[in-house]
């Protein structure tokens, strides 16, 4: 309709123009004729010329007049086709919109479909679960009444209740225990007395030969620095949370004292120390201090370390021009890195030793290879001495030939404290370089800690009681934490084993003042939403 309507506007201009050429044609006929009635003869051949000019004029008009006619009829066709090329369009699109319409509709049907089945099974899981909480809660009340019929039981059966019973078992156990203590003391004091010097002698040696340090600052202690003041609220956190939770994690002493943008990190262990170490270094530069980020930092450090171990292990391999050692061993070389002894590093002492021993050997004839290997390896028992007992020769020998190296090798290993015969000529290289190296000067000092026997006794005492998962000894071994496993240790047993800890460190230990044993049983539940 819109074309048709277009077409009739465009001929509509063309008819006036017609209409106005016929008015004037007509004009200039009825003006011949009155010229003609007043004029003669002559005029009458005017008004024939002017007669034959309006003749063509009409014919002029008359073709405009079909020409135009022609155009209009042709722009009404073509608005026609027009027209209809865009209902044509307007049909498609409408069609599309319909199907895209239906679709959309069809998907929404399922969707709904969709959310009533799921809404059937939710509805379907809560009516079980409601029985289930049901029947729950029954046998609940059923096992209360059966518990409290039990005790009924046993008290008619006893005669007393479960107070003057339980109190009844206290003094039993107190005078057992008063008893027990009373012989355990008695036994060790006659086998001090009979023992006494031997074994003084004994200890005494082997207590210098495994100390790490004679400065407990300079093993045992390690300095962060920190940005601000403020940020040592930040590591203590809201009522001490988050230093608690970084003691609990790495297992170390944390000091924040008034020491002016700086805090202490404290512990006998060097590997767990320098993972405290890392680990607080990335908490602070991080700023994001709470209990689930210091543990991601915690494993983190860890892998860190790890790392250091093997890399350091490598290089002294390297160094030394020893190849083909067992991944193991490379991995015990690599924990001498944080090992000192008497103030010496045990990795630069081992490299050390292997170039000393290397030189002798050469200069000597002896084989070169076996004395450096010897060098290397003579003190590897150090890095795990703390762990397993025995001396760290004993220990370092043990585990090399446990792992193939050369018997030769682990001859100088085990004697180069004259623990065992010397077997080899490489043996009495390695024992001169492992002197040479000691007693350079500069290579050590003089002094020797006082606690570490106690802080590692602490620890496998700990540890040796059945349920506990891990041990820490804190505050200078003034304080052992014991974690237990909640599966295994309930909440009364966590306070016997409590007693009973302490008890074995009063009977297997001397120590000035008191020691708190501190025992953790910590059930975690975990779940992810999805």
């Amino acid at each position: 309709m819109n074309a048709l309507s277009l077409g009739a506007m465009e001929v509509q201009p063309i008819i006036a123009v017609l209409t106005l050429v016929i008015d004037l044609v007509l004009g200039l006929v009825l003006g011949a004729f009155l010229y003609g009635y007043f004029q003669n003869r002559q005029a009458r051949g005017i008004i024939r010329k002017a007669e034959e000019e309006a003749k063509v004029v009409i014919e002029q008009a008359k073709s405009a007049v079909a020409r135009a006619v022609e155009q209009s009829s042709q722009m009404v066709k073509e608005a026609e086709d027009k027209a209809k090329e865009i209902t044509a369009e307007n049909d498609q699109l409408f069609l599309r919109r319909r199907r895209e319409l239906d679709k959309e509709d069809e998907r929404l049907q399922k969707r709904r479909e969709e959310l009533d089945k799921r809404v059937e099974r939710i509805e379907q899981r809560e009516q079980n679960l409601n029985k289930r909480q049901s029947k729950l809660d029954k046998q609940q009340n059923d096992l209360a009444k059966l518990q409290e019929e039990h005790m009924a039981e046993l008290q008619r059966v006893a005669e007393m209740t479960a107070d003057e019973a339980r109190a009844q078992l206290l003094v039993t156990v107190e005078e057992d225990a008063r008893k027990d203590m009373a012989r355990v003391v008695r036994q060790v004091e006659a086998q001090v007395r009979e023992e006494a010097d031997a074994r003084a002698r004994d200890v005494i040696a082997l207590a210098v030969q495994r100390l790490a340090s004679e400065h407990v600052s300079e093993i045992s202690v390690s300095v962060v620095s920190l940005p601000s003041d403020e940020m040592k609220g930040r590591i203590i956190g809201r009522n001490g949370r988050n230093i608690r939770a970084f003691e609990l994690a790495t297992g170390v002493d944390v000091i924040v004292d008034d020491t002016p943008e700086a805090i202490t990190i404290s512990s006998f262990d060097p590997v767990r120390r320098e993972v405290a170490k890392r680990t607080m270094a990335k908490l602070v530069t991080d700023g994001r201090i709470h209990p689930a980020r210091i543990e991601k930092l915690v494993e983190d450090a860890r892998v860190e370390v790890e790392n250091t171990i093997r890399e350091e292990g490598e290089r002294a391999a390297y160094e030394t021009g020893v190849p083909g050692l067992h991944p193991e061993i490379i991995k015990l070389l690599g924990r001498l890195k944080f090992r000192t002894s008497y103030g010496q590093n045990q990795h630069s002492h081992a490299i050390e030793t292997a170039h000393i021993a290397g030189m002798i050997a050469a200069e000597l004839g002896a084989n070169v290879d076996l004395a450096k290997a010897g060098g290397l390896l003579h003190d590897i028992g150090k890095a795990i001495d703390h762990e397993i007992e025995g001396t760290h020769a004993m220990i370092g020998a043990d585990f090399a030939r446990r792992y193939g190296v050369n018997a030769k090798i682990v001859n100088c290993i085990a004697s180069h404290h004259h623990e065992v015969e010397q077997e080899c000529v490489e043996a009495y290289i390695v024992e001169a370089a492992d002197a040479i190296s000691g007693a350079r000067p500069g290579a050590r000092r003089e002094s020797l800690e006082s606690y570490i026997k106690r802080v590692k006794m602490l620890e496998e005492i700990a540890t040796g009681f059945e349920g506990v998962e891990q041990s820490y000894a804190l505050q200078a071994g003034r304080e052992v934490r014991i974690i237990v496993r909640p599966d295994a240790i309930d909440d009364f047993a966590a306070i016997k084993l409590a007693r009973d800890i302490a008890r074995k460190i009063e009977e297997s230990m001397q120590y000035p003042g008191q020691i708190k044993v501190h025992v953790i049983r910590e059930t975690r539940a975990v779940d992810f939403a999805k």
